[in-house]
Order: structure tokens, then sequence, then C-alpha cells
């Protein structure tokens, strides 16, 4: 009687299933472990054949996926690709040893593009398609690369032979300014620094993983959504086995797998390595790998081992090759590509006497040249080509390699991350493993006349140059490139802005709802309503945006398969193939990757998309700011909302959804153009405002970040006079303090508002003081404009000196200046320099907490009373009153004690 696991599923049938319980039984005793476990591996091949619901492996074998019978026929000219191959590695590892000459030494890395160049000339001259590529199907327009960041001197080393680059742009690797702005070259791929080249920012590890996932997303979104057919576009992505290790690179695998992202592949260079040692000394990265994917969904192809070892595997009747492989370590492995063929021998192959027979016939040199997967162009073509075809899952291509592989001075070598220059000698070595037609004359010439080896051309009507660019005719232009097709939006006009700027009349609403709608009357627009993408990781109906389910409905490319539990309320949650609603779920990370993709629309798709990003403001900067760095880099656009902001308007939520500080982090991307508007009727302007300069005729690489605020206030209408620079430069007086008495100028922005105009009131009935009030909309800009007199000063001696706009603002005003902010000191503080008098700050300095938002203020000391004391005090100061006056409020006030204010709840009673 065999007894397995327990099981609910009945068994109809007992003595069948004992037959083939006895049969597997008879397998095992009879002829092995290892025979039993291969049927076992062709009985679940078949069966996924057989479309029979059996669970999946989670690994298999360490060898090819791609059996040499199932491995297409090669169509291109082998010979004239090594060649090719060999001239982008020599000029790739000369560019950066180039750098490194005595008296530059601005780094690099030739190692990486070493392991991985035949992945990519597999791509380039085989796979990735350009944006003139044939439509296929009715669509066109490219696919999208990701390059490994370290790896960039391989692409640069192609573009020069492709006549992209000019010799010298090489010898300037890494020197981008010393020879003028566009003559030499950034270290990575960076879109900002090279816009017209570089299409991905890909060298913050882990990016280019979540990032590809939701760009392939994003163009099926705009295929669903029929703005743009996307059916023939791919996305591949490259990446080291060490970059795996980053929460962001397997983080959103998940998604891709469940929305059946086909048109993604990601080529992982498993060379086993990562900085400064093994990525798993003791365990086998590809297997690690193979388990993550295959679990969460992906077709898994790994290229582990090069044609070399095809025979020996057909010989291996026994399975203890492969024995030998799925047990061997990858620490193992690497010190096996540092050895020769003998010590190889030896180790690997001297534990079993059926493994020594089977390399007897081998020398020790053959034994050492057994090549990796994924330096084997056959291999590696045949994975490409099989994830090209693949439907309904995204694939990841494993492909095991040598770091620094055909330069023996880095070969496998734990140290090779960090080898920036080659000697004569290494240089000479590389040479000759290349078969390169330099002498040692004119390479020793070379090296003592400008520290470094020459650069290699075969000459622009060699048959190599022929052939690579005629490849590239052939796929559509050269990649990577980056070209900007969108024509400017036809955006609405001013009446789309009214409604905000008649106020709420006697009602308070908070600027959250301001914006969110306008964000509704933008999307019932013709000319820019379908393209907006609103996104939201799963906090829509926070920020009150639920009112969009029934009529825009969240993007689901499987449509919605279920009847809603709320399907009978009018706000009633809804999903379509074609909904414009990005819903990431619990994922700021994803929602950033979102905004990335569309806000670069226009680049990859000459499509001017106008992403919408609204999330928790302490959610965004602090926990994706890498994110939205790269998103600068990309030259993306649009908006993203930090909704729920400041450090007390959020009540109840405790320390970690307390934002005091996100324009500081705003302030530290030059790409951001951060505002924190106070009022309805501004942030109808600067809304207006974003949409001109990112969408317009004069269309600017800016995103723009609002933070609001879920606290309802009073939303005055809009003066007549109102001053519109003011509001878009950064600040602008308000209202104007009466009367004789001494004079102080009170300044906030955003949600502190209300507070300075408290105060001014209570200024002037208590204490006989005028105050001006001045609503701050960006700090930020007022800082950078100041920042970028003086630097405009400094270079026109000559020419009349300009001043900082805040200066000019301010000059004039009597009295001194306090200003307050929901946020940290440290953020009003950035235009002290330029504020034309005394100059005094409140912030709300320190971790937040939970309580109501009048005792948090009184804590930090920010509200109403304790504007007025810090103002009285600097009058005094001024010796404008007398100091006892400050004691007299400060008693009055107790703004010491957070339960002397309203709203303050009492023991034993509510608020």
């Amino acid at each position: 009687m065999h007894e397995g696991l327990p099981t609910q599923l009945p068994d109809i049938d007992p003595d069948e299933t004992t037959d083939w319980l006895d049969s597997f039984d008879s397998l095992v005793d009879e002829r092995g472990r290892e025979r039993a476990r291969y049927v076992m591996l062709r009985l679940l091949e078949r069966a996924r054949e057989m479309q029979v619901g059996v669970p999946a492996l989670r690994s298999t074998d360490y060898i090819n996926t791609i059996p040499p019978e199932r491995e297409p026929w090669f169509p291109g000219d082998y010979e004239v690709e090594q060649r090719i191959r060999a001239f982008i590695r020599w000029n790739a590892a000369v560019m950066v040893s180039s750098a490194n000459r005595k008296g530059l030494e601005v780094g690099g890395h030739i190692a990486t593009y070493q392991s991985s160049a035949s992945l990519y000339e597999v791509g380039f001259n085989h796979f990735f398609r350009g944006k003139d590529a044939a439509p296929e199907n009715g669509a066109g327009g490219g696919d999208q690369i990701y390059i490994q960041g370290h790896g960039s001197p391989g692409i640069y080393a192609r573009a020069f032979l492709e006549g992209r680059l000019e010799e010298q742009q090489l010898y300037r690797f890494r020197q981008e300014v010393q020879h003028g702005r566009g003559e030499g070259l950034p270290s990575y791929p960076h879109p900002r620094l090279m816009p017209d080249f570089w299409e991905f920012p890909t060298v913050s590890m882990g990016l280019t993983a979540l990032n590809s996932i939701y760009q392939a997303r994003f163009n099926r979104y705009l295929h669903n959504r029929n703005i743009k057919n996307t059916a023939d576009q791919h996305v591949w992505a490259f990446m080291g086995d060490g970059e795996m290790a980053e929460p962001e690179s397997l983080g959103a695998i998940r998604v891709a797998a469940r929305e059946e992202l086909d048109n993604l592949t990601w080529v992982v260079n498993c060379n086993l390595q990562q900085l400064d040692g093994p990525v798993t000394g003791n365990g086998k990265i590809i297997q690690e790998l193979e388990a993550n994917f295959r679990g969460a969904g992906w077709n898994v192809i790994k290229v582990v081992w090069g044609q070399g070892w095809d025979a020996l595997l057909a010989r291996d009747v026994d399975g203890v090759l492969v024995n030998r492989m799925n047990n061997t370590t990858d620490g193992a492995f690497q010190t096996y590509s540092t050895e020769d063929g003998a010590y190889v021998r030896d180790d690997f192959f001297g534990s079993d006497p059926r493994l020594r027979a089977m390399v007897e016939h081998m020398s020790d040199s053959q034994i050492q040249k057994l090549p990796r997967g994924g330096h084997d162009y056959r291999k590696v073509y045949a994975a490409f080509d099989a994830a090209a075809k693949h439907v309904g899952q995204p694939t990841v291509i494993l492909a095991k390699t040598v770091k620094g592989w055909t330069i023996d001075a880095l070969e496998g070598k734990n140290a090779t991350h960090q080898m920036k220059k080659l000697t004569q000698d290494d240089l000479k070595k590389f040479r000759d493993r290349l078969y390169l037609p330099i002498s040692d004359r004119d390479l020793e010439r070379s090296y003592e006349e400008t520290g470094t080896a020459p650069f290699f051309h075969p000459g622009k009507d060699a048959p190599e140059i022929e052939y690579m660019l005629e490849r590239r005719r052939q796929l559509g232009g050269s990649v990577p490139q980056r070209v900007q097709r969108a024509k400017p939006l036809v955006l609405p006009g001013d009446k789309v802005y009214s409604a905000l700027k008649k106020g709420a009349g006697t009602k308070s609403m908070a600027t959250t709802m301001a914006v969110v709608r306008l964000l509704r009357d933008w999307m019932k627009d013709p000319g820019i309503g379908q393209r907006i993408v609103p996104i939201a990781p799963d906090e829509y109906r926070t920020f009150g945006m639920d009112s969009m389910f029934p009529s825009a409905k969240v993007y689901n490319p499987g449509g919605q398969k279920y009847e809603s539990v709320d399907r009978k309320l009018l706000l009633s949650y809804k999903e379509a193939k074609d909904g414009q609603m990005l819903h990431e779920g619990i994922s700021e990370a994803g929602a950033m990757a979102s905004a990335t993709a569309a806000g670069s629309a226009y680049s990859t798709h000459g499509e001017h998309m106008i992403p919408f990003y609204i999330f928790y403001s302490m959610f965004g900067f602090q926990r994706t700011g890498d994110s939205i760095w790269a998103m600068a880099d990309q030259l993306a656009r649009g908006f993203l909302i930090g909704a729920t902001a400041g450090r007390t308007t959020l009540t109840g939520e405790g320390l970690q959804h307390a934002d005091g500080h996100s324009p500081l982090l705003a302030a530290s991307n030059p790409a951001i153009v951060h505002y924190d508007p106070a009022f309805a009727y501004e942030v109808a302007h600067v809304m207006q405002s974003g949409l001109e300069r990112m969408y317009g005729e004069q269309a600017e690489d800016v995103i723009f970040y609002l933070t609001v605020y879920n606290e309802p206030v009073a939303q005055p209408a809009e003066p007549d006079d109102v001053d519109v620079e003011g509001i878009l430069r950064g600040v602008h007086r308000v209202s104007s303090g009466e009367g004789d008495g001494p004079s102080v100028q009170l300044m906030a922005s955003g949600v502190a508002y209300p507070w300075i105009k408290d105060a001014a009131r209570m200024l002037a009935e208590e204490w006989g003081v005028r105050a001006d009030t001045w609503s701050v909309t960006s700090w930020n800009e007022l800082a950078r404009d100041a920042v970028a007199s003086e630097d405009w000063n400094l270079l026109h001696p000559e020419e009349p000196q300009r001043t900082a706009y805040v200066a000019d603002k301010l000059s004039g005003h009597d009295g001194p200046f306090v200003a307050v902010s929901d946020y940290m000191a440290a953020v009003p503080l950035q235009i002290a320099r330029w504020v034309p008098g005394d100059y005094c700050v409140l912030g709300a300095d320190g971790f937040g907490f939970a309580d109501t938002r009048p005792a948090a203020r009184r804590y930090f000391r920010i509200d109403a009373q304790s504007v007025v004391v810090r103002a009285l005090r600097a009058l005094a100061d001024a010796g404008e009153i007398d100091p006892g006056v400050v004691t007299k409020a400060y008693e009055q006030y107790r703004i010491d004690d957070p339960t002397a204010v309203a709203g303050v709840a009492q023991e034993g009673g509510d608020a």
C-alpha cells in the first residue's frame, strides 16, 4: 500500500494509481534515482505540452533550456559579426583605460561590457528595432532598450564604428565640461546629458527592472486605449545578476506576469560576480533566479553552456555530468574561470571516474576553453529568438558569462570591477586574443604619447562596417536613439480655471479637492482629456477621486471579470481594458515607474501623455526620490501631487505620515518645480502654468510638484488685481495692514496661510501692530531665482547687476519679516539671505506624532498665537515696542502649553 501526502482530491481509480506508483518504484530500484528523475522531468514536460494543469517546476537542471536540436538556424555572417565584436570590445576597453591615464583618472568600468558583448551584439544585429522599423500589423515605433549602466563603453564603441560618435569623443569619456558641453561622453546612460542618444537612465541599480516592467505595461496601456498601436514594440532590459539583489529588481515581477507582458524580455548577465566578489559563492544565482521567475509566472530561458559542452552532455548517459553541474557552487565556477585546464580537469571532472573518462580525449587547453553560454553567439541567438516569439508571458534570459571575458588581466577576478587601466602588456595580450591588426610599434608609440592604446576602426568602407550598418538599416536605424516627435497639445483656455478662481464662497475647501476638481475638468477637455494619466497607489478614495471610477474607469488589460461589491452605489469601482486610471496598488515605486513611462511618452512614442500622480506627500520624495531623480534624467514631464502634505495636517496618522521636508527634497532635484499653494485660485494659475511649460509650444523638460492639503480652509475669490507673476515666481502680497502702529511682514505657504491671517488680525486688534500678509507659493523657486541672479552677476561683472525677485518684491515694506511653515524651518530659511530686513522663521522641526491639528501646531509653536509672539519679539528686538509686551503676550497665549488651545481634548471629555 502506497502512502503519500494527504489530499482532498478523491482517487476515482485506486488500482490504476497503485500501478503507476509500483512502476515508478521499480524504475527507482532497477535504474536508479537519476534515471527516475529524468523520466519524471520528461513526464512533467510532456504534461505541460499536453496542457495538463500540473504545477511548474521552480527550477530545472543547470543546463541550457534550449537543447541543441531545437536551436534555430543562425541567419547572420558569424565570422563578420565576431570581428565586429572584437572591434567593439577593444575600443570599449581602450576608452576606459584612456580615461584613467596619468593625471586624468576619472574612473569607468571595463569588465562589465566584456562579459556581455555577445548578448548586446546579438540584439543589435538581429533583434533591436529602431525608430524607423518597417511597421508590422500596422504598428511601428521601434523597441525600447534598457542598457546596463556599467556597459555604456561598449555602446559608445559601437556608435563610434557606426559613425555616430567621433574618436575624439571616445578620448573624452567622462570629461563633459573641460572640453565644452557635448564634446565628451557621460559615464553612464544619461538622457539629460545626451538627449539625442540615450533613452533611459539605468545606472541606479534596480530601477531598470522596475521601470522596464512599467514601460512594457504602459505600451499596452497606450494600445488598449487606442492612443497608439504598440503591438510590435518590444522592451529589452539588460541587468546584472548582482543587481537582482536590489528590492526594486524583483519587487514587481508579478505585475509583468499577471498582465502577460510578452512584450518584455529581461537579459540578466550572470557573470556570478557583483562589485567586490561572488554574487552567491556558496550557491547558484542562476538557479535562485530561475526559481524566483518561474514562481512568479515568467518564461525562463537559461543559457548556461556553450557549444563545446554539447558533445559532453550527449555522452552523459548516467546523468553524472549534469549532477556535477547541479552541485558545483558559483564560487567554484568563478575559480575555474581563472585557472588552467589541468586544474579544471582535476577538480571538476576528477571527482568521478566517469567524468574523467568523458574528457580524456581533450587537452588541458581545450578544457580551459570550454565556453559559458553567454559568450556563445548561437546559443544567445537561440534564446533571443525564443524570447521574441514567446506568447503570454514575459521572458527572462539568464546568461552565464565571465566578468572581464577576453582580457586576461581581468577575467573572473574579484577585483575586476575596480580595475580601470590596462598596461601595455595587458593590451598586447588583449589585442592578440582579438586578432586585431595593431602592431606593437603603433601600440607602444600611442601608449608613450597619450598614455593609452589607439582606438581601432577598419575604415568606413570595410565589410564589417558595411555589414553592421546594413543590419541596422534593416532593423530601422541605430539604437539607442532618442527622438522627440510629439507635437504641442492644444491646451484648454482660461474658462476651465474659472471655477477655482471664484473661490468656495462661505464653504471651506481643501487644496487637494481644488486640484482634483481641476483634474476632472481637464479630463473633459477635447484637447488634453484623453492624454491625462491619473495614477495613484491605492488611495484614489482618500483623495476624493472615486467619482472618476464610473466614467474614466481603472485600467485592467483583462477588463472586469467580477461584479463589484459596491456595484449598486453611484460611485462604484469599475475596471476596463481601456480604463484611464492607473491603480498601482500599494506601490509608490510602481506608480513612479508609470509616471516616468507616461511622462516620457512624447519621446518614446511620439505621443504626449500627462501623468498626474497623486500620493501621500511623505511617501513621494522620501520613499521614491531615486525614481524621481531618474524620471528627471529621462526628461519626463508631468504632475506629481503630494497630497495630505505638511507635518500637522494629517491628524492622527503619526510620525511616518507627517511630511515636514518634501520641499527640501524637491529642491535637491533641478528638474522639479515645486509649489505650495494656499488658495484655489493659486492652484489654478500654477496648474495652468505647468501645462503650458511642459506641453505648450516651448515645452520644458521639468516636472511640477504641488503639495496640497486635506484640511478644509476658506477659499476666497481671486482678487481683481491678482498678482499672477508673483504667484508663479513664488510670492505675492495678499493683504495690507492698516493703522499707525509698528509694522511687520508675515509670510506663509500652503496650509499655514490661515495662521498668519489670524495672527495679523490678533496683532492689529490686541497689540496695535500693522501686519501685511504674503502667500509664498514657492520657497524653492524664490531661492533658485536668487542663486541664479548671483551666478549671473558673477559671470557678467561689466553689466548691470541683477537682484533676486524676492528681494525686489519685499523691498520697501516696513518692519521685520516673520515666516511660518508647516514644514521644517529650513524650507523658508532658503531665502533668508535675500530678505531685505530682519528675518525670523517658525517651522515644524522634529518628528511628527498623532494628535489634533491645534495641539500639534501649538507643540511646534507654529500656530497663530506663536506667530504673534514671534512677531512681537522681532519688533522688540528692533526697538519698535517695549520688551514687556512680548512677555505679556507669551503669558497670555501660553504658547509653551499644547493643552492651552481650542480643540485639545481634556481628560474625561471630548475636544
